[in-house]
């Protein structure tokens, strides 16, 4: 018998999308890149046009399981029976982008520390490391409105995301949209690590250090190696996203409860 058996109330599909989902969050909580019980992050159940899971609110990251995520649709209403609510500035954002893209199947939002520090400095994310090269000039930059609570805002993050797979919301935090769960993980790890690389070039700035920024050829070529998966590049999560569960499950396998 399998340890986590899948509840009968569940398709096979949307079980398996519950527990992606789930993972999802371990990880990010493993990365220290939660907010507690803020932040968000949904995906699209297969087969369900406008239906997407997301965390029921007042749950720490690291308690997240597959059973425990909501079912909600893009109009902002609870489609299944459970006691749990969501956040309403979740609703906000992710029915905005999930509504817009057809391809945005999971959706990431976090006030994770650099990113949220990129996201104060007028260029946001600079190209001053390999990490950063995959985002040039494809990141989307959305205005600071205060939280995201009103319906109206709306349609300003869906233009200002454009068809960029990452966005930084400033002096708040970031999105980063995906395929899949992992992509959508692995955009965010990937962005994270080129905003503190950009902080710590920047502090050594203080101490006399000069920035040296690859010419805008350059940059574009290693973003389009990225992005049209030249070499072996694959799609972002396609060679990580197997080997995190592995090691998720050696050590918190509860999120496939």
């Amino acid at each position: 018998m399998t340890k986590f058996p899948k509840p009968a109330r569940y398709t096979q599909e949307e079980w398996e999308a519950r527990v992606s989902l789930a993972a999802s969050y371990r990880l990010v909580a493993k990365l220290g890149l939660d907010d507690m019980i803020y932040n968000h992050i949904s995906l699209r159940i297969p087969g369900e046009e406008d239906a997407f899971l997301l965390n029921p609110y007042g749950w720490l990251f690291n308690e997240i399981t597959a059973s425990s995520l909501v079912k909600i649709n893009t109009k902002g209403e609870i489609i299944e029976d459970t006691p749990n609510t969501v956040n309403q500035a979740a609703f906000v954002i992710h029915a905005a982008v999930h509504g817009a893209n057809e391809n945005s199947h999971c959706v990431l939002h976090t006030h994770s520390d650099a990113s949220t520090a990129v996201s104060g400095q007028e260029a946001g994310l600079l190209p001053l490391s390999q990490f950063a090269m995959r985002f040039y000039n494809r990141q989307g930059i959305h205005d600071y409105e205060g939280v995201a609570l009103d319906a109206e805002e709306q349609a300003r993050i869906i233009a200002d995301l454009g068809d960029n797979p990452v966005m930084l919301m400033r002096n708040h935090g970031i999105i980063t949209v995906g395929r899949t769960v992992g992509e959508a993980f692995m955009l965010l790890y990937y962005f994270e690590r080129a905003a503190k690389i950009q902080l710590a070039m920047q502090a050594a700035c203080a101490g006399g250090a000069k920035l040296v920024i690859p010419p805008h050829e350059v940059c574009e070529k290693a973003a389009r190696q990225f992005w049209e998966l030249k070499g072996d590049i694959l799609i972002p999560g396609e060679r990580e996203w197997p080997a995190l569960l592995r090691d998720l499950d050696r050590s918190d396998d509860g999120y496939r409860a």
